[in-house]
């Protein structure tokens, strides 16, 4: 009997990132991390679900995301419509035409520049899991990385996995660089408390008590005219993994991760 998949793992780098967790108007800003509802949307754009169609399977997905690079906080200072004739300025809500005066809008946009995250999906059905590993390897439409302008630079799947997740998440690869000490602090952020005797009992792998906070970003509707969030937990834990662990940038990450038993024991994707 064929062993069932018990988690999906994910990286996600790219040159931007951009994962809203409160935009408003000309405020468009980036969670350091990413969100619930990104993740999900991604999901769904992949299986080819377009944004008004229910996305309540999808819910049952449970995320762990490593930070493997916080990367940089990148402002971008935007405009629209500056130096067009007024029949083409951006209409109001009223349905009438901006003024000369008033036609250029601007904002501010932010983007994560040069991150990279390790996400480990997780649900207690396994045929969901499968069906989502299909779609991001084959998506319907392209997936993005929190807007439609950051285009990840490699394929999302790593494997899918027929063991205990968590500990293989703690494992792996880190697309970071390391230094002279001999552990490197790590952050973990979940949607359940995070817990495995791999940092229980060993001094080098212990963390601080995890930190609970809460964020409005568990996606119910991601149709435009009735967008709805609703607030769900977030859980926080640093670790400290092995500085063996950093495998750098590029080919040398890759190199680690096709080394790794995770990677290379995984069964072939259907």
């Amino acid at each position: 009997m064929p062993a069932t998949t018990s988690g999906l793992l994910l990286h996600l780098s790219g040159p931007l990132q951009a994962w809203g967790e409160r935009s408003r108007f000309n405020q468009r800003d980036t969670s350091t991390a990413p969100t619930r509802s990104g993740l999900i949307g991604m999901i769904a754009a992949a299986l080819g679900r377009r944004r008004d169609e229910p996305i309540d399977d999808l819910a049952e997905l449970r995320f762990t995301i490593r930070i493997d690079r916080p990367g940089t906080l990148l402002r971008d200072f935007h405009t629209v419509g500056g130096g067009m004739p007024r029949h083409l300025t951006v209409i109001t809500a009223e349905g009438k035409r901006r003024s000369a005066e008033t036609a250029t809008l601007t904002s501010d946009r932010y983007y994560l520049a040069d991150a990279a995250f390790t996400v480990l999906a997780t649900a207690s059905d396994p045929a969901l899991l499968e069906t989502c590993a299909r779609a991001l390897r084959r998506p319907h439409w392209p997936p993005y990385l929190g807007r439609r302008s950051c285009p990840p630079d490699a394929p999302l799947v790593l494997t899918e996995l027929t063991q205990d997740p968590v500990p293989v998440l703690i494992d792996l690869p880190l697309a970071r660089k390391g230094g002279r000490r001999r552990t490197i602090p790590v952050e973990f952020r979940s949607d359940t408390p995070l817990t495995h005797h791999a940092w229980s009992a060993d001094s080098e792998t212990a963390s601080a008590d995890q930190v609970y906070t809460e964020i409005q970003d568990e996606p119910v509707s991601f149709s435009p005219e009735h967008r709805r969030y609703r607030t769900r937990p977030v859980y926080r834990t640093h670790l400290n993994l092995p500085v063996d662990q950093c495998a750098g940038y590029g080919i040398g990450y890759l190199n680690a991760l096709l080394d790794h038993p995770a990677i290379t024991e995984s069964p072939a994707p259907a």
